[in-house]
Parts: structure tokens; sequence; C-alpha cells
């Protein structure tokens, strides 16, 4: 369960996400902050797993899909949902990036390892 602390916390990060997305290009911008739009739920047909990426915006005629990486124990539930989005992106010819702030990196970049998206270099914010 997520305490207050937390959510404040990911709310901040989610904020700096996207004032770094606004200042890089980026447009059409959802997230599930108010102001924002939601981004659209992805269901997964072997698990009914509901999954929607934490930000998601276009750039240069493309769709991204944004998801903030912080340490957490659901690591299973996490690596699903990246690899959900990431095979989501890849059909629709859009784009799936992880965003990662300072003492999260290397948890990162050891569960895209783990979960062979190796190729996904995180975004500091």
């Amino acid at each position: 369960m997520v305490g207050k602390k937390e959510k404040k916390e990911n709310k901040e990060i989610l904020q700096k996400s996207i004032n770094h997305l606004e200042t890089t290009g980026f447009t059409d911008i959802k997230a599930p902050l108010p102001g924002y739009e939601s981004p659209k739920t992805f269901i997964g047909k072997s698990s009914g797993m509901e999954v929607a990426a934490d930000i998601s915006a276009k750039k240069n005629g493309r769709k991204y899909f944004f998801d903030i990486s912080l340490k957490s124990d659901k690591v299973v539930k996490l690596k699903s949902k990246w690899l959900l989005l990431d095979t989501v992106a890849r059909l629709r010819s859009n784009r799936f990036k992880i965003i990662t702030t300072r003492g999260h990196f290397k948890f990162t970049t050891d569960l895209l390892k783990e979960v062979n998206l190796q190729n996904k270099t995180p975004i500091r914010v």
C-alpha cells in the first residue's frame, strides 16, 4: 500500500517529468494529474491486467509512452507492465521510454536487463 509521502513524491516526479517533456518539444501530454487527460489503458489478454502508461505524449507526429520507474517490491507486475507497453508501442510504430530519477537508476537498469529491454536507456529527470 502506498502511503501519503510516496504519493506526494510520485506526483512531484510525475510533474518534473512532464516539465522535462514539455521543454524537449513533446505536445498533447496525457497524465493522471489534475489539468491533464488520462492516458489510454490497455488490457493484457493472457493476464487480464489493466495497464496504463504514466505519461503519453506526441513529438514529430509519433506517439510516445512513458513509464516512471521507482524502486518497488512489485517487480513482477512492473516487468509485465513494461513488456506490455513495449509490445503495444512496437505494434503501432510508437515509442516506449522509461523515466527514472536519482536513487532509482540502478534498480531500473537491472530490471530492464532482466526483461531483455537493454536497448532502452532510461531518461534521467
